[in-house]
């Protein structure tokens, strides 16, 4: 049994060893003295060692979280770490629609550039339905409409700041999203499926997003690109979710993890690699451009859900800086 059991051991080792000799890093040694980036969902995981790499190179970091004295926590050991003293701490919830404004207003009022805008912080919801403080289901409200409203109000400095780049984290896991429908993103007219079906519903926003974001600024030099990390054992796989997807996560991350630093990789090739520079409304993996399910390549279906989003976070002409402005509907709705 002890021999059985030592040979399953060392599969699983070696598995494990090619997984991560294998996965993509970012090569790049680009500077990034005097420029500025945002990071939400930077107080732990990726978004932290994320943070810590644009922070290594020079840049201004905001990590932008819901947890302030956590973020500070995360500052103070990246300034300990890099000697980088321009890391700051900007609260917000990216569930909550009325902190997601206050934020971006707040870095309107500040901030004289923004060159880098990563939309990293994201949840695995509970097993049963739980909405946000402005009705929308909480998995996609944090995950997707929070971001897609953030992304908008910081378009036009991102815009006079270009050379810019806007970073979206999804996932391999879009793949088990079905389909997307745009006329009940929170599940008010079908059954809620669930805390792991909803995450990849929301990754596959994410991409959607991504692709018709990329398109509306299309001529101008502020790309848009999404990612998939790797399968990274951060909090959000430890904490939430059921018993049973905690544990069979376990056993695949015994096989296939990276640690946060080799999960935060791709986030850093896409805002700062020269080999992306022009790149936008790609899907990448292991810092390379990766395929995507059929359901995400529908551009009727990005259409459909960028025009839903606007309605559903109440977008006004006011805070949209993209060539064109929200459909009559949403600012009716305003």
């Amino acid at each position: 049994m002890w021999g059985w059991f030592a040979s399953l051991l060392a599969v699983l080792l070696g598995a494990k060893y090619y997984y991560r000799a294998t996965s993509g890093v970012c090569r790049s040694k680009r500077r990034l003295d005097g420029k500025t980036a945002i990071v939400t969902g930077s107080s732990a995981g990726i978004g932290k060692e994320a943070a810590r790499d644009l922070a290594q190179r020079g840049a201004r970091v905001i990590l932008a979280c819901r947890n302030v004295q956590k973020a500070q926590a995360v500052a103070d050991d990246i300034i300990a770490t890099t000697g980088n003293k321009q890391v700051i701490v900007r609260q917000v919830d990216t569930s909550d629609l009325t902190s997601v404004r206050k934020f971006a207003k707040g870095i309107l009022d500040t901030e004289a550039a923004l060159h880098i805008l990563v939309n990293n912080a994201g949840i695995l919801g509970p097993d049963e339905k739980k909405v946000s403080a402005d009705g929308l289901e909480l998995t996609v409200a944090t995950n997707h409409f929070g971001h897609f409203l953030l992304t908008n109000m910081l378009l036009e400095l991102l815009k006079s700041s270009e050379p810019s780049r806007i970073v979206n984290v999804s996932s391999k896991g879009h793949f088990a999203c079905k389909k997307v429908d745009a006329k009940d993103l929170n599940f008010e007219k079908r059954a809620y499926p669930g805390s792991m079906q909803t995450y990849c519903h929301s990754k596959a926003c994410n991409i959607l997003f991504t692709l018709e974001l990329a398109d509306k600024l299309r001529n101008t030099r502020v790309t848009a690109n999404c990612l998939h990390p790797g399968l990274v054992m951060t909090e959000i796989m430890s904490k939430e979710g059921s018993f049973l997807f905690r544990y069979l996560s376990w056993l695949l991350f015994l096989i296939t993890s990276k640690d946060e630093k080799l999960g935060a990789q791709t986030i850093i090739y896409l805002a700062v690699d020269e080999d992306v520079e022009n790149v936008s409304g790609k899907y990448f993996s292991d810092c390379k451009v990766a395929p995507t399910s059929q359901v995400v390549k529908d551009r009727t279906v990005a259409l459909e859900l960028w025009e839903a989003s606007e309605q559903l976070v109440k977008l006004s002409s006011e805070d949209v800086h993209y060539k064109g402005k929200p459909t009559d509907d949403a600012q009716q709705k305003a």
